[in-house]
């Protein structure tokens, strides 16, 4: 008896996952590559129950670059639903759950709920490490190399910081790492590559996010530059889709870089900014993954207060 491909296990169990939790945009894009349907196909099947959506509107929702909320755009996810053979209400939930929908508003693709929960318990992490909001430090440069595994996990993830010191006295920095859904923190590495030693670690389970002190060799005196170097092993987690940071206040420069096993390589990249938790996606761009080292990247050279990142499709 023949087997179903690998690809098609992995994008049931996924679309299992994530209709349980969310969000909406990844589960729908789930529920697409697990019926193997292109675009063109479902915008044929929808007009078949008399709803009419573009193939435009269809790929932004499952970016999660826009989201239904008009009560047309309402009735295509409930039509989704049955075309998809998803259980009634599945994505309409997804919608409520992240405080969209009927009324209006808009969430970010990981809900409002989730960022604002993990907020609060890196709050209560960093106060757990004696460590004030901003560290004393002002970031200059912040480089970041996301790898993505061949099971399509966020494996691991490295971060080269340079900092300039506004307060005397400054020794240590706090790195934060989010998992993505499902992750455990507990069994996650922390590795400190330059000019740092890893200190206390703190971990909360639900969230997925850890906390890791990193200890400079000096102390630092208000306008002294530093730069360090480290990383984090994670691949605790199911299928990743993004990879997003926040920023509290503007500072220099951010360059992200997500590179791909070559057993795993995405159908589609691309980057995306947020204004806050509660805000849409905005300035979706398409990124071309490089042949060589199957990577893509963003380079932001003045960051601005809110959330930047890179987000990937699967076939």
């Amino acid at each position: 008896m023949p087997h179903a491909p690998q690809h098609a296990d992995v994008a049931t169990a996924e679309l299992d996952s994530v209709l349980r939790g969310g969000p909406f945009h990844v589960a729908l894009r789930a529920a697409i590559a697990a019926r193997g349907l292109p675009l063109q196909r479902v915008q044929h099947h929808l007009s078949r129950h008399g709803v009419k959506v573009g193939v435009t509107s269809l790929s932004y929702w499952q970016q999660g670059a826009r989201r239904p909320q008009r009560p047309e755009s309402l009735r295509a996810v409930r039509a989704l639903e049955e075309i998809l053979e998803l259980p009634e209400e599945s994505l309409i939930r997804l919608l409520a759950d992240s405080g969209e929908g009927p009324s209006g508003q808009r969430s970010a693709a990981r809900s409002y709920r989730s960022l604002v929960e993990a907020s609060g318990v890196m709050d209560q992490l960093l106060a757990e490490l004696d460590c004030p909001p901003d560290g004393g430090l002002h970031t200059l440069g912040h480089h970041e190399r996301l790898r993505i595994g061949a099971r399509r996990e966020l494996a691991e993830r490295e971060s080269h910081h340079i900092v300039r010191a506004h307060r005397d006295g400054v020794d240590r920095f706090v790195a934060v790492h989010h998992g993505d859904r499902g992750a455990a923190p507990e069994r996650m590495r922390v590795h400190a590559l330059e000019n740092c030693r890893t200190g206390r670690l703190r971990w909360h389970r639900d969230t997925g996010v850890l906390a890791a002190e990193l200890l400079f060799d000096t102390r630092l005196r208000a306008g002294d530059t530093f730069l360090f170097r480290y990383g984090v092993e994670d691949g605790t987690a199911g299928v990743s889709h993004e990879y997003l940071r926040g920023f509290d206040s503007p500072g220099g420069q951010y360059a992200l870089q997500v590179c791909f096993d070559a057993a795993a390589l995405p159908a589609r990249c691309h980057r995306f900014t947020q204004h806050s938790a509660a805000a849409p996606r905005t300035g979706c761009l398409d990124l071309a993954l490089s042949g060589r080292h199957r990577s893509v990247h963003l380079v932001e050279p003045r960051v601005r207060t809110g959330f930047l990142g890179i987000g990937w499709d699967w076939e």
